[in-house]
């Protein structure tokens, strides 16, 4: 007897061919955004449908997102890229390639010696363990508070990247930026929230060398009366508010029955006397500068301007708190409520400028400014663009490395390829089949410095034999080596003598999501295409839960 349980506009693909069919998306992914790895990478162009927008960048990240893909395992590869991009910042190429690496080492296990995926899965978890213990080991410290070693650390970071070749430029801005934004908590601890509290403003125009890091916060605003409001205060005295400076509009359309013609005259006075009481508390505390995220209407503008206080509104919730950080004010919902305290008085110029055709208002030479802006200049739009880019990567690392109190490890595939001996090593006191799982992660550790190997033109099978015949006899003695792929020659060097350094902490995670993300394409085993959608709250039809209810007749 035949029993039909799907309906027959759902695909159903089920064996070893979808494992297959996982493993060849997953690395078709990681072969476009390979060679955009190390120093020697290539930059990838990419069209929109209408050929108009076009992205020139080698940031795996960037890459990934703007692709159009269709296959659910290259979906997944995306999203670990925006994962990793979202936990460490950088590492977005490293750890789909790593992935893509490790599916293909468990291939063979799969296919032709039938290991069960369970038993593969087991044996690249053990190895992910192994590799965290061992990648530990290898790590060492550095003073945070060493300006000149978070710069080296930044060159590694920007090595391969557009900004790479601007020396210490970006590197000065992104630690400058981070240590504006980090606020010590005690317990040697910091907060360091880079995406809240720095934002980077690109205009257009100038050279690259013209950007920089503002101790304070510039918005794209002008005074709301140019030609009243003064556009340069020396120490301003700042007022953040969160209510509309203008009587309040009737949420719904409002009907508003006028018998008499004073009665007309009364409510226009009520509006202005209402806006006028507003102002009255404002000016109480004879502040320089108001700044609203609401709007603000012609008779207030009248009455700020008429005692000499200049006007900013319509300013983004996201740049009022960082204003307020930056000169020490606080943002209040209510005029009535204001005190002495609220008002910020920690910037020490307020100016206009005019950059291009634009206007821009600067809150600049903060005392302690918490939060800050960095001007990026550039020849074209899309220069500012990998700019930016590579300067939050930048950032981020420096973040990472701050928060991991110095901890770093060797760069240009010296970590991978330590790793990878350490579990070569430790292979034979694994018992039974998981061996083979254990040695093909081992093996696919291997991958980083072999691209970096392959980018750089040299020949890949002589240089990576001696790099793992150096590798293998410093694990013999028990020793720590440090070599690896110098990434502009191909050469085998000490990356600690030439100033190749990695995050510990950005190292860690390209590990652990790549051989997770491997880990969890390895245990699927069916696809089932054409699922109903859930259907939305308020919808016609009956419900899913109908046949549990007793009032539905049959």
């Amino acid at each position: 007897m035949t029993v039909v349980v799907l309906n027959d506009a759902i695909k159903r693909e089920s064996g070893r061919s979808v494992l297959q069919g996982m493993i060849a998306a997953a690395t078709a992914g990681a072969e476009i955004i390979r060679t955009t790895l190390g120093p020697r990478s290539m930059h990838k162009m990419l069209l929109d449908a209408a050929g108009s927008g076009i992205v020139v960048t080698n940031d795996g990240n960037a890459i990934l997102r703007d692709l159009d893909v269709q296959h659910p395992a290259a979906k997944a590869m995306v999203e670990l890229s925006r994962a990793q991009e979202e936990e460490a910042g950088d590492g977005t190429t490293s750890v789909i390639v790593l992935a893509a690496e490790m599916l293909r080492a468990a291939e063979p296990l799969v296919a032709l010696h039938a290991f069960h995926p369970s038993i593969v899965c087991r044996g690249f978890a053990r190895a992910l363990e192994d590799s965290l213990a061992a990648l530990e080991s290898a790590a060492f410290s550095m003073d945070v508070e060493d300006h000149a070693a978070l710069q080296v650390i930044v060159r590694s970071c920007l090595g391969g990247k557009f900004t790479g070749a601007l020396g210490d430029l970006v590197a000065d801005m992104a630690i400058d930026a981070v240590k504006t934004v980090a606020v010590d908590l005690g317990n040697g601890s910091r907060e360091i929230d880079v995406k809240k509290y720095v934002k980077i403003e690109k205009v257009a125009g100038g050279r690259l060398e013209d950007s920089a890091v503002l101790r304070g916060v510039m918005i794209n605003k002008d005074v709301v009366a140019p030609g009243r409001m003064r556009r340069k205060i020396t120490n301003p005295r700042v007022v953040l508010l969160d209510c509309p400076l203008e009587y309040k509009k009737g949420e719904n359309a409002t009907n508003v029955e006028v018998m008499e013609e004073e009665d007309w005259s009364i409510l226009l006075k009520l509006e202005e006397e209402f806006v006028e009481e507003a102002c009255k508390h404002i000016l109480t505390l004879k502040p320089d500068l108001v700044i609203t995220e609401k709007g603000l209407s012609d008779l207030a503008c009248h009455h700020l301007s008429k005692a000499g206080v200049s006007a900013i509104r319509r300013v983004r919730k996201t740049d009022t708190n960082r204003i307020a950080r930056a000169c020490g004010a606080t943002i209040v919902n209510r005029p009535e409520e204001l005190q002495e305290r609220d008002v910020g008085t920690g910037a020490g110029l307020f100016e206009v400028r005019k950059i291009g055709d634009e206007f821009f208002a600067f809150l600049i030479q903060c005392q302690e400014p918490r939060a800050c802006t960095v001007l990026l200049r550039g020849a074209s739009q899309d220069i500012l663009n990998e700019v930016e880019r590579n300067l939050h990567d930048a950032m981020c690392v420096v973040r990472n490395t701050i928060r991991d109190h110095g901890k770093m490890v060797a760069g240009g595939g010296a970590c991978e390829m330590a790793v990878s001996a350490a579990l070569k090593s430790k292979a034979c006191s694994v018992e039974g089949i998981e061996q083979w799982a254990y040695r093909a992660a081992a093996q696919a550790l291997e991958v980083i410095p072999r691209t970096l190997a392959q980018n750089c033109g040299v020949a890949v099978i002589r240089t990576m034999t001696e790099l793992q015949a150096r590798h293998a006899e410093a694990c013999e003695k028990r020793e720590a080596c440090s070599f690896g792929i110098e990434g502009r020659s191909g050469k085998i060097v000490d990356m600690k003598e030439a100033g190749v350094w990695d995050a510990f902490g950005v190292k860690a995670q390209v590990i652990k999501s790549a051989i997770e993300a491997a880990t969890m394409l390895l245990r699927i085993d069916d696809v089932v295409s054409g699922i109903k959608k859930k259907k939305e709250r308020g919808a016609q039809g009956p419900s899913d839960d109908a046949g549990d209810r007793e009032d539905i007749p049959e």
